[in-house]
């Protein structure tokens, strides 16, 4: 798994790609809750090449998710490939966790 992550203007934008399951979930948590670190910053998932989610990766966004929000930061997605999308949809995930069409729309809501 890849996950290219930078920081911009108090953001982490990260883009992993290909899968996020079972057998990579651990580090892929690990890796965004490094890049987070203890600084309060909130997070935008560019999901454009994720192309498989399991039940273990949903529960790394959930468990990144609850420490984003308890450094005061907030969590959202966007750019989800229609398959993607409806896992979210399936699971109420998308209730849980805000979701954008695009990385502009995503930037211009935690901007506000």
């Amino acid at each position: 798994m890849e996950i290219n992550a930078e920081h911009v203007n108090g953001l982490l934008l990260a883009k992993p790609k290909d899968r996020i399951d079972g057998t990579n979930s651990r580090v892929f948590e690990e890796s965004l809750v490094e890049a987070i670190g203890d600084s309060g910053c909130s997070v935008i998932l560019d999901f454009e090449e994720l192309h498989y989610i399991s039940s273990a990766g949903l529960r790394a966004i959930l468990l990144t998710a609850k420490k984003v929000k308890n450094t005061q930061g907030q969590l959202v997605l966007c750019s989800l490939t229609e398959p993607i999308k409806e896992v979210f949809e399936l699971s109420g995930f998308d209730k849980i966790i805000p979701i954008y069409a695009n990385r502009d729309e995503a930037l211009a809501a935690l901007s506000s």
